[in-house]
């Protein structure tokens, strides 16, 4: 498992009703598909990914995991060589455990490790540096259940927090421009990185080239591309050697 030694591009293959889809601003039936998800993460593989990026949309809003089977497919598709790491409807110790023992290389937390922060110390004491949260940002608050409710916390201070119980890594998403292919907020992300000494992978807004090269000069370790790279407004191999 890489902890992100040079910055990296990972193409995002989220999964709704088992296909691939790409929501806007986190809202659960704005989706555009894209069709089988595996066939999509085995585009990303043959275009150079090192990392994809999985989330069970429908486990991120019902709090379980729905897409389960279309997950294993791609990581059985995967190679050795690719990292793996899988977020949606993560919420117990069990459930992160039998991913990673299952060959995923990172489990994301976000509603669960809110609710129940000392589930990240505890799965991090036999994976250690398996565990990235998920902190994904509406108008400056952490929000979780799919985006749809509030917290009160501030990412930074968050970021901040997780990493002292544990966390390998912060998934710091910017929902507000989620999906919109409307640009970054690189203030908030650098934020998130000036916080913390784990990396920091940054999610949401990602149009051209250009916000990629400002979220690797912002810090962030790698960037999660989606509805880009899906829409063809740069190829992943073009992003990978910004």
């Amino acid at each position: 498992m890489t902890d992100f030694p040079t910055f990296e591009v990972i193409p995002a293959v989220d999964v709704q009703d088992g296909e691939a889809v790409q929501l806007v601003a986190g809202e659960r039936d704005s989706g555009k598909r894209y069709g089988d998800p595996v066939a999509a993460a085995e585009r990303w593989l043959d275009e150079g990914a090192e990392t994809l990026h999985l989330v069970d949309l429908d486990g991120a809003f019902e709090g379980e995991r729905e897409n389960a089977d279309a997950i294993a497919a791609i990581v059985d598709a995967t190679g050795e060589d690719i990292d793996v790491q899988v977020g949606g409807g993560i919420r117990t110790v069990e459930d992160a455990t039998s991913l990673l023992d299952a060959g995923v290389d990172r489990v994301i937390l976000g509603t669960a490790a809110v609710e129940e922060p000392e589930i990240v110390e505890r799965i991090s004491e036999s994976h250690p540096e398996s565990v990235m949260v998920s902190l994904d940002a509406k108008e400056g608050e952490v929000v979780v259940s799919g985006w749809t409710e509030g917290t009160g916390l501030d990412p930074a201070e968050a970021a901040a927090r997780y990493e002292e119980l544990g966390a390998g890594s912060i998934l710091f998403t910017n929902v507000d421009v989620e999906g919109q292919l409307s640009g970054i907020d690189r203030e908030a992300v650098e934020r998130v990185v000036d916080a913390v000494e784990i990396p920091v992978v940054a999610s949401g807004g990602v149009t051209d080239l250009d916000d990629v090269a400002a979220l690797r000069d912002a810090g962030a370790a790698a960037v999660v591309v989606g509805t880009a790279l899906y829409e063809g407004r740069f190829s992943l191999r073009e992003a990978m050697d910004v």
